[in-house]
């Protein structure tokens, strides 16, 4: 016995609509991929803020016993940042401040979001 016509009218509508959530999703893909990677770079600019926080830190720590800042700083952050840190002690007196700045890595290429600067205040040590 045959199948009656709208048996077959609803079968080949079926058809026609497999994969289609499949295509849905692929073309999803790069829109999450894209969100995904915004994130992650958004971590990295909070992690090399607070980094150049404890490098400022450090630095003025060690200049205010007058054993210089740049080496306590690269030393206060983690290995992969510590290549592109730089401290710079500012004033004297009775006091001294530095200012760590370390470069922010970019999961991207091409795209330079610039250094994260921190500074930090530290009594002289007498």
């Amino acid at each position: 016995m045959p199948y009656p016509r709208d048996y077959r009218r609803q079968n080949r509508d079926r058809d026609r609509d497999r994969g289609q959530a499949a295509l849905e999703y692929l073309g999803f893909l790069p829109v999450l991929l894209i969100v995904g990677m915004a994130v992650v770079q958004l971590g990295l600019i909070a992690y090399t803020a607070q980094q150049a926080g404890t490098a400022a830190r450090a630095g003025a720590r060690s200049a205010s016993l007058d054993r210089g800042a740049d080496g306590a700083c690269t030393a206060a952050v983690s290995s992969w940042l510590a290549d592109g840190t730089t401290c710079v002690p500012v004033g004297g007196g009775e006091e001294v401040t530095v200012v760590a700045t370390v470069d922010i890595p970019s999961i991207v290429p091409g795209w330079d979001f610039g250094p994260a600067r921190k500074t930090a205040t530290m009594p002289m040590d007498h």
